[in-house]
């Protein structure tokens, strides 16, 4: 019982920050731009059924990850849950743009045993082991998910925008944190370090609740796994982009999906 109670709740660790895919999953900095010899910057993380807007789950942040200009890790400060939101704030003590991400990954399966369909979720390398002698139809899919922002002190730099590989990623063309009104951007989505072509691309400025245009867009990369925006006004801007690939001999299914926040200045 020890055991499945655990595995139970590393599975619940692990597939947080993929339940977001179910809403709408945001790390949302107070600023992104600043100047000075150090500053702070402040960040809520959520899902939401609007943008931004804490109405649906806080985000857990177990899989936190900021990077620092000069590549280093920098650790988040004055973590806190609520109900709605999540929340933390980070002390930029070098010049340079900063990635801060929570990724989450995890492996689910599905098979039937003695005519019930059961459901697993964990880590792949403990579901050979959990799996039932008798199990028969199993289906498997393997997950990774990456929520994130970035931010920037003095002159930025990139560095800590460099993919790691793994999942799905924005690669910028355009500085992500040099972007204004009026003047295109470009980024590239890559899968595992290969470009993500024909990927649909959400975009949202944030505020709906205060207009009734939801001023929402979708785009579409190339085969380079790049597209462009131009921005037409100034705010918070949510990006999201999802694939999925289905197993095939006898391969897990493939799920990954990426959900960012980009400042627009006027």
């Amino acid at each position: 019982m020890k055991k499945t109670l655990a595995l139970i709740a590393l599975g619940a660790a692990l597939a947080l920050p993929l339940s977001a895919q179910a809403h709408r999953a945001w790390l949302a900095p107070t600023a992104t731009v600043l100047s000075g010899g150090e500053a702070w910057v402040g960040f809520d993380a959520g899902m939401s059924n609007g943008v931004f807007i804490p109405d649906h789950a806080a985000m857990r942040l177990d899989g936190l990850t900021i990077t620092a200009p000069d590549g280093s890790a920098a650790q988040a400060q004055n973590s806190h849950q609520a109900r709605y939101r999540s929340s933390f704030d980070l002390h930029l003590t070098q010049p340079g743009t900063y990635r801060v991400a929570n990724v989450g990954s995890g492996f689910m399966a599905t098979y039937m045993e003695a005519g019930e369909q059961k459901r697993w979720r964990g880590r792949e390398a403990d579901f050979a082991a959990a799996l039932p002698a008798g199990a028969t139809e199993v289906q498997t899919t393997r997950m990774n998910s990456r929520t994130e922002t970035f931010v920037t002190l003095g002159e930025p730099n990139d560095t800590a925008l460099a993919p790691t590989g793994q999942g799905l990623e924005l690669v910028p063309v355009t500085h992500p944190n040099d972007l204004v009104v009026g003047e295109p951007a470009t980024f590239k989505f890559v899968r595992d370090g290969q470009p993500a072509a024909d990927l649909e691309v959400t975009i949202a400025r944030g505020g709906t609740r205060y207009r009734d245009n939801p001023e929402e867009q979708t785009v579409r990369t190339d085969a380079q796994g790049a597209f462009t925006v131009t921005w037409s006004d100034a705010g918070m801007y949510w990006l999201n982009a999802s694939v999925r690939t289905p197993g095939a001999a006898g391969q897990p299914a493939l799920n990954a999906s990426y959900n960012g926040v980009l400042e627009i200045l006027p």
